[in-house]
């Protein structure tokens, strides 16, 4: 078998492995049609029934119903706005001070032995718990806010940058050293491609912990945002307003998912190893 018959079969398997992630993500859509359907069925049969409040559990086509008329009133765009900048501004902040503090801890022993401890005892304080202490020390405006969904993504990069950097292969490092690279080009081109596919996992990781601090600082303090949509519900029993809320939360988090996925791609797609390179 010669070399350029090798890479034919390796670029079928890849052909082949792309076009079934393809189909599959096609077909991605239809549990998610199946339960709607089925959650119709069984909430308009209750309001038949009645073996519960059907206001516990209102169809889907109801929700839609509210849903377009919360967009038409300006309600849902503008908390829709409003969560995603929130959401956005602290993930950023918080991704790159957990970055930068994982180098400075990975590259130093002394900032090492003194920050180390520290962050193991903040990291696992929950979103919840330390909201109070951000209202009374930033008051109740959009700071707070940006700085406890900063808090809650800073400590899954933190770490997982940190394990990135623990498994970085030595003898990379000590052969491009041999050969004369500088320190800026062994953190460029060593490494950072051997760390990349561990911040993003940890970005991925703090994603759903985002929209969870979100939610959380958005009931306590906030005039505007998805979070206070179900404050406002609750109040005022407008059921069909909290799961207009909590749908929309669910496609806000899976479409910031689908883009840290697209950006996964497009900075590993040298990886080519994995389940998905496997034709079965």
């Amino acid at each position: 078998m010669t070399m350029n018959t090798i890479v034919d079969e390796q670029q079928k398997v890849h052909t082949v492995s792309k076009n079934k992630i393809k189909n599959d993500n096609k077909l991605s859509w239809v549990p998610i049609v199946v339960v709607i359907a089925l959650w119709e069925l069984f909430a308009r049969y209750n309001l038949q029934a009645e073996m519960f409040n059907p206001k516990f559990l209102p169809p889907p086509s109801i929700i839609i119903a509210q849903m377009w008329e919360l967009v038409q009133t300006g309600i849902l765009v503008k908390s829709i706005v409003a969560s995603t900048i929130r959401v956005f501004i602290g993930s950023m902040i918080g991704i790159a001070l957990g970055v930068s503090v994982a180098l400075l801890i990975g590259s130093n022993r002394v900032i090492d032995y003194w920050m180390s401890p520290i962050l193991n005892i903040l990291g696992p304080i929950p979103a919840l718990a330390i909201l109070p202490l951000f209202i009374i020390w930033f008051g109740i405006g959009e700071l707070p806010k940006i700085i406890l969904i900063a808090w809650t993504v800073f400590f899954p990069v933190l770490t997982n940058t940190l394990d990135g950097l623990k498994s970085v292969n030595s003898t990379l490092i000590r052969s491009a050293m041999s050969l004369g690279a500088s320190r800026f080009q062994i953190f460029k081109r060593v490494i950072t491609p051997s760390i990349l596919p561990n911040v993003l996992a940890g970005c991925q990781i703090s994603l759903g912990l985002a929209f969870s601090a979100l939610v959380v600082s958005e009931m306590l303090g906030a005039t505007s945002g998805l979070g206070y949509i179900i404050v406002d519900a609750r109040n005022y029993f407008k059921i069909e307003n909290m799961y207009v809320a909590i749908i929309v939360i669910g496609l806000e988090y899976s479409l910031f998912s689908i883009f840290f996925k697209w950006i996964e791609r497009k900075l590993l797609s040298w990886r080519k190893n994995g389940l998905s390179a496997v034709e079965k």
